[in-house]
């Protein structure tokens, strides 16, 4: 995955000065009211061409309509990003500005490690270990699962949900994809089917929908953030009792942006994974709720009932008794 960050810098000591001497455009700050009005008129310009509107009616004869569809961004996503408020130029810029594009304009695209190289170092340290870098070549990089034009940090997405669906389509894009999984896969290797292999887990499809394949993927003892060393079967997590328990795991990770809201809000911290997830004696089931509120009416009606009938029949007793 990062094999260009080492042809790049020539390994981690270059790194490391590349760190001290270049700015961290990834913690400049947000672009004034001004600037941003700027960006999304020069990004417009881009936006003629590479999105729905442009495809449909392209702003210049012959082009290569084919070559476009694959290179689309949608608006609306792409503002709702973490790249929303950067103008394209930042990322492409030579060989871009003349239409076409330079042959070789794609050579030219700022890589990640240019603005986060402080996480890059330690996400190759993880990537390396991973069954990813394992079995592909260097040309697996961070676009090949983070699409900066759709990708969003969880803080970002708030819902669980969205989070979810995000990050769990980027594993099953592949994985549960014959096409993608052969484009990828050393030797022509063949994609184990995703469902087989995850038999041993009840409503499989449905955890996917509520938990991220790295939940169980990746070591759970780090708890405060999600790691890059992508773990084969082996290795993975399969003691239910690291969701399902009032001490989740997933409070610390999938929901851990929230931890702070929820426990000034209502006090504690366990409230979103509650509405969420099944936690063994700490999620409420309304069903048994039903019923345990019917036995106990049931019961008191009872009680009361029979003291009724008891004084109704005393007093019967006493009355044909002064007869």
């Amino acid at each position: 995955m990062f094999g260009k960050i080492k042809k790049r810098f020539g390994g981690i000591l270059a790194l490391l000065a590349f760190v001290v001497a270049a700015p961290v455009f990834a913690d400049d700050p947000p672009p004034s009211p001004e600037a941003l009005v700027k960006i999304r008129a020069a990004n417009g310009e881009c936006l003629k061409c590479h999105s729905e509107a442009g495809l449909k009616a392209p702003p210049k004869e012959g082009m290569d309509l084919k070559k476009l569809r694959e290179h689309q961004v949608h608006l609306d996503t792409f503002t709702a990003s973490d790249h929303g408020q950067m103008a394209c130029s930042k990322c492409h810029g030579d060989g871009y500005d003349e239409h076409p594009h330079a042959t070789k304009a794609r050579e030219g695209i700022s890589e990640c490690q240019d603005c986060h190289a402080r996480k890059a170092m330690r996400i190759e340290r993880q990537f390396d270990k991973s069954v990813h870098a394992e079995n592909l070549s260097d040309t697996f990089t961070c676009a090949t699962c983070h699409d900066p034009h759709v990708m969003a940090v969880a803080t970002k997405l708030r819902d669980p949900h969205k989070i979810v669906a995000q990050d769990n389509k980027i594993c099953l894009d592949c994985h549960d994809s014959d096409i993608a999984f052969a484009k990828m896969a050393p030797d022509k290797k063949k994609r184990p089917p995703i469902d087989d292999i995850h038999d041993w887990l009840p409503n499989t499809r449905l955890h996917w929908k509520a938990v991220r394949c790295v939940e169980c993927h990746t070591p759970t003892e780090d708890k405060l953030s999600l790691s890059h060393e992508i773990q084969n079967k082996d290795k993975a997590e399969k003691k239910c009792a690291s969701c399902h328990t009032a001490n989740s795991s997933l409070n610390a990770r999938l929901y851990r942006h929230l931890q702070t809201e929820e426990q000034n809000k209502y006090g504690f911290i366990n409230s979103v994974i509650l509405s969420n997830s099944y936690v063994v004696g700490a999620t409420r089931n309304p069903s048994l709720d039903l019923i345990l509120i019917v036995l106990f009416v049931a019961t008191v009606v009872g009680v009361i009932g029979h003291g009724l009938v008891r004084i109704i029949t005393t007093r019967l007793r006493r009355s044909k008794n002064h007869d």
